[in-house]
């Protein structure tokens, strides 16, 4: 039987919280990953780059899984009640609903991470209690059929975690070894536990407009 899986894509998502989650699942036995947005045009994602949806809002059968990305166009989705009624409808029957990065606020704004454990991006951590949710930190969150990642990156670990509850630990572990997935970053600053007060000021000042117009959304 096929393992649906739907991620959801939209205009100025950030593209590796799609292409990370996309590596990993495609590798799942069985697996058909569907790219889902409102039409088949190519949707652009932060940075430029061009992601062509394979199926539609519309016709999207009932998913196993879906995953939100995140990005600066999570504050849009907010406020759209053709996505939100979406997730409310997937929820009804999907195994797992799950969220990358600020992709979990909009599971949270949907109603679908009330009274749940869930993270997102460090920088937007105080916004999911606003939405229903309680915040717990880590890098990948589960709680029951919800699971979440932390930021960009995270959605990597975040994928590898729910390859494992779908197919066993055997198989995500080899998902991982054929990525060849053994990070060794050259920083130790991929996270404000680590990061030197100067690097994350500049990241928190680069990321204040985007802050600012999700916290007025929430």
């Amino acid at each position: 039987m096929a393992l649906h899986i739907g991620l959801l894509l939209f205009p100025e998502l950030t593209q590796l919280d799609l292409t990370g989650p996309y590596e990993v699942f495609h590798r799942l036995p069985g697996a058909k990953v569907h790219l889902v947005w409102k039409d088949l045009a190519p949707v652009r994602a932060q940075g430029g780059l061009h992601l062509v949806p394979n199926m539609t809002l519309a016709e999207c059968p009932p998913l196993d899984v879906v995953c939100v990305p995140g990005g600066f166009g999570t504050a849009a989705l907010l406020e759209d009640t053709i996505v939100l009624d979406w997730l409310r409808a997937q929820a009804k029957t999907a195994r797992f609903m799950t969220a990358v990065c600020t992709g979990s606020l909009v599971l949270a704004k949907a109603g679908l991470l009330d009274g749940r454990k869930a993270t997102c991006h460090w920088n937007y951590v105080d916004l999911l209690p606003k939405l229903g949710a309680i915040y717990e930190p880590g890098r990948v969150v589960v709680d029951r059929d919800r699971i979440t990642g932390g930021g960009v990156t995270a959605g990597i670990d975040f994928a590898l975690r729910v390859a494992a509850e779908l197919a066993g630990e055997q198989v995500a572990k080899a998902i991982q070894l054929g990525l060849e997935y053994n990070p060794a970053p050259p920083f130790r600053s991929g996270h404000p536990d680590v990061a030197d007060a100067a690097t994350i000021e500049l990241v928190k000042a680069r990321l204040a407009s985007s802050k600012t117009k999700l916290e007025g959304l929430v």
